[in-house]
């Protein structure tokens, strides 16, 4: 297991701490282990922290309704949404660090995973104790918040498109 300090420093959204910042965050990491197949949050559950990867595989999925083929009724299936690593996405669940709402989606192990969990109580304690580090970690949250919502908005504007093309040809 890496240094927590160490560790921190290699990931993006505390990049502006300074070493002894980041040993204050440090403090409040809560080290997980998960086997391959585990479920590490449900949609739906309550949530209240953030996840950081240290090592592993996760693939997050929602449910969605869908009608069946060949007759009126309508079903729930789960879909696959995404598939995160250290790499792709350091951490996860700052939704429900920030507001305490319920998970957004299902996070699975699809592999053993190593994660560092930050729980809000701690969270919102050290951001009250250190305004800067308080700061500087909603500052990089919201960046990051920014680009997801950026990036649906381009998502929502193809599938709308697409969607009007096929609305007009049924036409």
């Amino acid at each position: 297991m890496q240094e927590k300090e160490s560790f921190l420093g290699k990931i993006t959204l505390f990049s502006e701490l300074t070493e002894e910042e980041r040993k204050q965050v440090g403090d409040i990491l809560h080290y997980r282990h998960y086997k391959k197949g585990e479920v590490i949050v449900s949609e739906g559950d309550e949530g209240t922290s953030l996840f950081l990867f240290q090592k592993g595989v996760v693939q997050v999925t929602s449910q969605i309704t869908l009608k069946r083929t060949g007759d009126d009724k309508w079903m729930e299936a789960e879909k696959s949404i995404a598939t995160y690593d250290e790499v792709k996405m350091p951490f996860f669940g700052e939704m429900s660090l920030l507001t305490g709402a319920p998970r957004s989606a299902t996070v699975k192990a699809m592999t053993d995973v190593e994660l560092y969990e930050v729980f809000q109580k701690d969270f919102y304690d050290l951001c009250e104790r250190n305004h800067t580090i308080g700061y500087k970690l909603l500052k990089a949250i919201a960046q990051v918040l920014c680009g997801r919502i950026r990036s649906l908005n381009q998502n929502i504007l193809k599938l709308t498109t697409a969607l009007s093309i096929v609305v007009s040809k049924k036409r």
